[in-house]
């Protein structure tokens, strides 16, 4: 039997341990829906914590950005993360939050890394030196590498003198190891972004990484391996393309005329390398001009000349690289103005398209250099 007067007294403790229990548990799940809802409604908190979505660094590969006229930090930011230089707003806001000199960011184009760290890409922005980028210049296709100098100078103004002394010094320009130091046909033509502290060597650094880009996308050196050259060869082939046609559609055939006749011991008979040699500037030569004694005579020289006579594009690489398959010994331009282009397989078949050329020669006098 229940004393009733411990009864009632037992009955509020308990009742009061409850109350206090609910409480803890009110409280236990207050906090804890508290704590999920700061996490879905604010990450704020957590991004305080450093979870704020940025790239670890230290970058990747190249983009231009244009910082127009009149952009605000919070533009700026959109266009890092929509060219995948910064990762996310939040932390291109931090990164500007930290810097005062961030308002000090100037309009023009920036050549960046994409995938950077905030802070890094900001960094670069605020002292742009090797980021800035101060003007454009082009290098056409088919240039020896004393023309490209002179194209250098012109479109860079840096002084010419300052390109031959870095060129002075290969072991400095990062080539392909079979380049063996020699610079010619390893500076890509192609239209490149000058930065604000370019230098002479930085800027013939920047056109050998673009040979190395352009020969590894299109598998240079593993195609050279397959039709049994090595792939300087491949470059010296792809320099004689460059100035003998001008047309895609003849420049396998091209390459496939010339390796057929190194495999059968003809000598190659080219202008384009006498022209090299002699330094003419003329397309054709003289029965004078093809008695040189420079090893780059292919008319007397069996082989291929001893380098590069010409800077060439993608295309001519890739042909080199690729030739189309056939018997054709010989090919001839017979028109300058379209780049009309034949071939042939006999001797016989040469005598009839060169004939070609020369009676349109006769036919537009001028057209022909000789």
């Amino acid at each position: 039997m229940l004393d009733p007067e411990v009864k009632p007294s037992r009955a509020r403790e308990v009742a009061h341990q409850g109350k206090g229990c609910l409480a803890v548990i009110v409280a236990a799940a207050v906090l804890l829906f508290g704590g999920f809802f700061v996490y879905d409604q604010s990450k704020g908190l957590l991004e305080g914590f450093g979870e704020i979505p940025d790239y670890p660094g230290p970058g990747t590969g190249s983009v231009t950005i244009t910082i127009p006229e009149g952009a605000t930090l919070n533009d700026i930011g959109d266009l890092l993360v929509a060219d995948d230089v910064v990762k996310s707003v939040d932390a291109w806001d931090r990164a500007v939050r930290s810097e005062e000199a961030a308002t000090s960011v100037q309009p023009g184009k920036y050549l960046m890394q994409q995938q950077m760290p905030a802070v890094d890409a900001l960094g670069l922005l605020i002292n742009p030196g090797s980021s800035r980028v101060r003007s454009e210049f082009t290098i056409q296709e088919g240039l020896r590498l004393s023309e490209q100098v002179s194209a250098l100078a012109k479109g860079t103004k840096i002084k010419k003198s300052a390109f031959t002394k870095a060129l002075d010094e290969p072991d400095e320009l990062r080539l392909p190891k079979y380049a063996k130091n020699r610079p010619e046909g390893f500076l890509f033509p192609d239209t490149y972004e000058l930065t604000e502290d370019a230098t002479a060597r930085s800027t013939l650094r920047q056109m050998v990484a673009q040979y190395k880009r352009v020969t590894d996308d299109i598998g240079l050196e593993a195609d050279a391996k397959k039709i049994g050259r090595t792939p300087y060869e491949v470059l010296i082939v792809a320099s004689i393309i460059e100035k003998e046609v001008n047309q895609d559609q003849y420049r396998a055939k091209v390459a496939q005329v010339l390796y057929n006749r190194l495999d059968e011991g003809m000598p190659l008979g080219l202008d384009s390398t006498v022209v090299y040699a002699e330094k003419l500037k003329t397309n054709t030569t003289t029965p004078e001009d093809r008695l040189s004694d420079s090893p780059y005579n292919t008319y007397l020289v069996d082989g291929l000349p001893p380098g590069p006579i010409s800077a060439p594009g993608r295309a001519a690489l890739e042909a080199a690289a690729n030739p189309e398959k056939g018997d054709w010994r010989y090919f001839v331009t017979v028109n300058f103005e379209t780049g009309e282009t034949k071939f042939a397989t006999t001797n016989t078949e040469f005598e009839q398209i060169r004939q070609e050329f020369q009676d349109y020669c006769r036919a537009n006098p001028g057209t022909c250099d000789s």
